[in-house]
């Protein structure tokens, strides 16, 4: 009988360690399938811990704006601080100082899609949607591979301006030079239902 009860306990035990030693190896098997690609990586060895997004305080903010004003008194073309400038106030949602850093950037280096684009959202922001369009359209010109202008105009005559058919017309041009992305198909399916609005 005592033969027979160890028998039966290394049995069980046998059993129970071969189950947790296959669920512990499929838990850490989907870790590893679920984890991004760019997770992946080596981390580069740190001392602490960063955390994963650093927003900046409002006082942090302010002296990096004050820093590129400083940098622009001495140096009123350098282009990375205007651009730099026009972020800051973009992110802190302060249109019209954005528009102004973004405008003398765009008076030394007239055919950046991506300061022009943003200038046009901040333009969008302050209710002038007419400017916004041109700013978008300008980018689009400017480069004619340029996603974001061609994108941002369909977004602002769609929810903005009303008008149905110059969406459509401004996304067509969209997928023309952004075809296969998730965002495309997205688009895809909205144009679907506004052709049907706009019959």
């Amino acid at each position: 009988m005592k033969k027979e009860t160890a028998i039966l306990a290394i049995v069980i035990a046998f059993i129970v360690g071969f189950i947790t030693g296959a669920v512990v190896a499929i838990l850490k098997g989907r870790g590893a399938a679920e984890r991004p690609v760019a997770a992946q990586k080596a981390p580069a060895p740190q001392t602490a811990p960063v955390p994963a997004e650093a927003v900046p305080s409002p006082a942090e903010v302010a002296a990096k704006i004050q820093a590129l004003k400083d940098i622009l008194k001495k140096d009123p073309k350098n282009l990375s601080a205007w651009a730099e400038l026009g972020n800051l106030h973009f992110d802190m949602n302060q249109p019209q100082d954005s528009i102004e850093a973004y405008s003398k950037y765009l008076a030394i280096k007239p055919d950046n899609p991506d300061v022009r684009t943003d200038m046009g959202i901040m333009y969008r922001k302050l209710g002038d949607f007419d400017r916004a369009i041109k700013e978008f359209r300008t980018a689009a010109q400017n480069d004619p591979k340029h996603i974001n202008s061609r994108y941002n105009t369909g977004l602002v005559l769609l929810h903005d301006k009303q008008d149905i058919k110059g969406a459509i017309k401004a996304w067509e041009d969209y997928l023309k030079v952004d075809p296969n992305s998730e965002r495309a198909n997205r688009v895809r399916t909205q144009m679907e239902k506004l052709r049907t609005m706009a019959k």
